[in-house]
């Protein structure tokens, strides 16, 4: 018996004269994955695409929930394949379904004729299957409306599948269809979000995050290299880039207004964002900010420090609150070691009473008393880079 992987997608049926490209991208990904579990071979006819181990070393059970990670991907069903009869089709329902359903109670089967000529309709081949899944499978009993498992059987141009039970994929669109992007990526609940956000949307991420050490520690940049990996799980391989912005809140202390430190300081990590994006071919920075979540989050503060932005800032979370948020960081695996007590660079120098609703013309003023330019070249220039090699 055949059995291999068929992983349907949605939105990309949706693309008209640009589907080849989004369809290749995807195709490209899922060899990509697959090499890591052995041998298998990827076609792709219907909407569909078909992966069929090559030989027995291949780990379907590995593969299978990688898969389930990838974008553009909205189902995946683990399959049986045989020949387009009945004879065949019933045969393969019996030897196959039982290791699905054995802790079932209920079940429906759903047949799709998507080669009309095949001589049986939709619901006689649902009939037929049912009564061969209830020879071999007594204990169970049909629902139609609420099962707890969907036994379907697909006929297609070459061959007809059986599966029990369709999984969810991540959806989305392929990584890599919409562009570069740069993450500003922070210890936090928030950033990890914000980059599977927008590498659902297709975007190719790189990463930046900011250190002061010695306030903050060695650990604090390994949580967010751990970080990095959960997200590439879903997004890919990328490259984390660490910049030092030591010396200019130093200097933030020493010369500016204690309640414009916050502001500042971000405004001094847009420059940077803004250089790093640039050397690296990005074409849009990102970031996990939620209007009003702090105080560097009001309509105000975004104003000041988006001011200085070369390129389309992206905020997926900005509309969005913490219970949202934080639901969509435990789906992922980054919750747990988001919230684990490292110290953060926003937070080592925190004012009692940061503005909420500062003017620009005021920011300016504190800036001002600051070499900005040259303290943020400074970082620039001892930028570290970190490969993060995603691990399905």
């Amino acid at each position: 018996m055949k059995e291999l992987l068929l992983l349907k997608y949605g939105e990309i049926v949706l693309k008209g004269a640009n589907r080849r490209y989004f369809e290749d991208t995807l195709v490209r990904e899922v060899r990509f994955r697959a090499a890591a579990f052995g041998k298998f071979a990827v076609t792709r006819s219907q909407s569909i695409l078909y992966v069929e181990p090559q030989d027995d070393a291949a780990d379907m059970n590995g593969l299978f929930e990688a898969v389930r990670r990838l974008f553009g991907v909205v189902a995946v069903d683990r399959a049986a394949e045989c020949d387009k009869n009945m004879a065949s089709i019933l045969e393969t329902a019996k030897a196959y379904l039982p290791a699905f359903l054995a802790d079932k109670k209920t079940f429906k089967v759903e047949a799709k004729r998507a080669d009309k000529r095949f001589p049986l309709t939709s619901p006689e081949i649902s009939a037929e299957v049912g009564g061969a899944v209830l020879s071999v499978c007594p204990h169970l009993r049909v629902n139609v409306h609420e099962p707890d498992v969907t036994v379907r059987v697909e006929v297609r141009e070459t061959a007809a599948y059986i599966h029990a039970g369709q999984f969810k994929g991540a959806g989305g669109l392929p990584v890599g269809v919409g562009g570069r992007g740069l993450l500003l990526l922070s210890g936090g609940i928030d950033s990890p979000v914000a980059g599977w956000m927008m590498a659902k949307r297709g975007v190719k991420l790189e990463a930046l995050y900011f250190e002061t050490p010695p306030y903050t520690s060695d650990l604090a940049r390994e949580k967010v290299l751990d970080l990095a990996a959960r997200v590439a799980r879903y997004a890919g391989s990328m490259t984390v880039h660490v910049a030092s912005l030591t010396h200019l809140q130093e200097q933030l202390v020493k010369c500016c207004d204690e309640d414009y430190f916050t502001l500042l300081l971000r405004r001094g990590m847009m420059r940077v964002a803004n250089r790093v994006a640039a050397a690296k071919e990005c074409h849009a920075l990102i970031t996990g900010e939620s209007l009003g979540q702090v105080a560097s989050q009001t309509t105000e503060a975004l104003a000041v420090t988006g001011a200085l932005a070369r390129f389309p800032v992206f905020r997926p979370c900005i509309g969005m609150d913490k219970e949202e948020i934080i639901e969509i960081a435990r789906r992922i695996d980054t919750y747990d070691l988001s919230t684990l007590p490292y110290e953060d660079c926003c937070t080592v120098f925190t004012p009692r009473h940061p503005k909420t609703r500062p003017s620009l013309d005021k920011v300016e003023a504190e800036e001002a008393k600051l070499p900005v330019e040259e303290l943020c070249d400074e970082a620039f220039a001892g930028l570290k880079s970190f490969y993060i090699r995603a691990k399905f």
